[in-house]
C-alpha cells in the first residue's frame, strides 16, 4: 500500500511528464507511462548498481556484488520496458493491421526472462561461495548503501505497482514484482553482512542462495502473468459483464450470445457478438440501432466492436414459453449452460426444436452427451419433441 507521500510524488511525476495521464485507454498515453517508468528505473538502478558495487568491493562480499549486478540487469530491463511501450504505441500498418499493442506483453516477458537469468547467475555464484567461503568485511558505509537501496527499491515497487493498477499492465506489474524481490534480496544481503560481522560465521553464500531463490520466484510469476495474454487468456469478467449490460440496456435487443473478445494488447481490444432482435422489426431501424450500440461500446470500453443481428421470433407466446422451457432443461445439465437461436417447426407427427446450446469449458459432458441428454429431457416433457442441436463453447468466463 502506498503512503500519501508516495502517491503525491507519483501523481506529481504523472502531471509533469504524462499529458492526459487519466486517459489510460489511449495508446499514446500508455506509451508515455512506459517512458516514465523506464526512465525512472534506468536512472535509479544505475545509481544503485554503482553504490552496491562500491560496497561489494569494500566488503569482499559476493552477495553484495551479485546484488549490484542484479540492479544493472534491472536497468537493462527498464530499457526493455521503455522500448516495449514505445513499440506498443505505434499506429497500425499494413503488416500489423491490429496495431502493436502486444509489444507491451513482450516487454513484460523480456523483463521476466532477464529476472530468471539473473537468478540463475546469482545461484551459481552463491554455490561457489558456499563451496569456497571467504571472509567478508563489514563497514558502516556499505551497510548505509544497502539500507538506502532497500528504501529506493520499496519506492520503485510502490511507483510501478501504482502505474500497473492504473493501466492494468502486466509489464509494469512484472517490474514492480522485480523491485519487491530486490528489496527482499538486499535485506537478506544486509542481514548476512551483520551476522557475519558479529558472529564471525560466513553465511554470505547461503544468503546469496536465498536471494537467488527470491529472484527466480519473482521471474517465474512475472513470466506467467505476461504469457497468459499472449497465449489467449479468458477476457476480464468485468469487461464481459459490462458489454452484456450495455447491449441489453436497449429494449429492442432480446439477448446476446457468441461474445468473443480478442486482445491485441492494451488499448487494442476487439469484440464480436450476436444480438437477438425481433424478426418482425424494421431492418433499417434495427441496423441503425446496432451501429449506435457498437459506437457506444467503443466509447465506453475503448474497444472495437462488431455486432451481428440475429432475428428471432419474439411475439409468439407459445414459442417464447417453449424457449424458456428448453433453457431450463439445459440448466439441469449445467447451471451455466444457455441456449440461443431457438426456433420450432410443427408437423402432424412431431415438433422439431432447433437451437444452439452454449456449453461452459468446465462441463464434463462431451458434445454428443449434451445432445443426447437434452434430447432425452425434451422427450420426457413431450414425446412429440425432436431436437436438432448445435453445440457451441463459451469464450468467456
Amino acid at each position: 500500500m502506498q503512503t500519501e507521500g508516495e502517491t503525491y510524488l507519483t501523481n506529481m511525476l504523472l502531471r509533469r511528464f504524462v499529458r492526459g495521464y487519466e486517459n489510460v485507454g489511449d495508446p499514446a498515453v500508455r506509451e508515455k507511462y512506459g517512458a516514465l517508468s523506464g526512465t525512472v528505473g534506468i536512472l535509479l538502478n544505475l545509481a544503485l548498481c554503482l553504490g552496491k558495487f562500491l560496497a561489494g568491493v569494500m566488503t569482499a562480499s559476493v552477495s553484495v556484488t551479485a546484488d549490484a549486478f542484479n540492479n544493472l540487469s534491472d536497468a537493462a530491463t527498464s530499457v526493455v520496458t521503455l522500448v516495449g511501450f514505445r513499440l506498443a504505441g505505434q499506429e497500425a500498418d499494413k503488416d500489423h493491421p491490429y496495431g502493436h499493442g502486444r509489444a507491451e506483453y513482450l516487454a513484460g516477458l523480456g523483463v521476466s526472462v532477464a529476472i530468471l537469468l539473473v537468478g540463475v547467475e546469482l545461484a551459481k555464484g552463491a554455490v561457489e561461495k558456499i563451496l569456497h567461503p571467504q571472509p567478508v568485511h563489514f563497514s558502516l558505509l556499505s551497510a548505509g548503501i544497502l539500507c538506502a537501496s532497500i528504501l529506493i527499491k520499496l519506492w520503485l515497487y510502490a511507483f510501478n505497482k501504482n502505474l500497473s493498477r492504473r493501466l492494468s499492465s502486466a509489464a509494469m506489474a512484472a517490474t514492480a514484482a522485480d523491485s519487491l524481490s530486490d528489496c527482499v534480496a538486499t535485506s537478506a544481503v544486509l542481514l548476512g553482512l551483520v551476522v557475519g560481522h558479529w558472529s564471525q560465521v560466513s553465511i554470505d553464500g547461503w544468503v546469496g542462495l536465498v536471494v537467488a531463490a527470491f529472484v527466480l520466484r519473482a521471474g517465474w510469476e512475472s513470466a506467467k502473468d505476461t504469457l497468459d495474454p499472449l497465449l489467449g487468456q479468458a477476457p476480464d469478467p468485468a469487461l464481459v459483464e459490462g458489454i452484456r449490460q450495455t447491449v441489453l440496456a436497449h429494449p429492442e435487443i432480446a439477448g446476446i450470445h457468441d461474445l468473443m473478445v480478442h486482445d491485441y494488447g492494451p488499448g487494442h481490444i476487439m469484440a464480436s457478438l450476436h444480438a437477438e432482435v425481433s424478426i418482425d422489426g424494421d431492418i433499417a431501424a434495427t441496423h441503425d440501432l446496432i451501429d449506435n450500440v457498437e459506437r457506444e461500446l467503443g466509447v465506453k470500453f475503448h474497444i472495437s466492436a462488431t455486432i451481428h443481428m440475429d432475428p428471432i421470433v419474439t411475439n409468439d407466446e407459445h414459442v417464447n414459453a417453449l424457449r424458456a422451457e428448453v433453457g431450463e432443461l439445459a440448466k439441469q445439465l449445467d447451471p451455466a449452460m444457455t441456449i440461443h437461436d431457438f426456433r420450432m417447426t410443427e408437423g402432424p407427427s412431431h415438433t422439431n426444436l432447433i437451437f444452439d446450446v452454449v456449453v461452459p469449458h468446465n462441463c464434463k459432458l462431451s458434445d454428443e452427451e449434451v445432445r443426447r441428454e437434452l434430447a432425452r429431457l425434451a422427450r420426457e416433457r413431450n414425446p412429440r419433441y425432436l431436437t436438432v442441436i448445435q453445440v457451441d463453447h463459451s469464450y468467456t468466463q
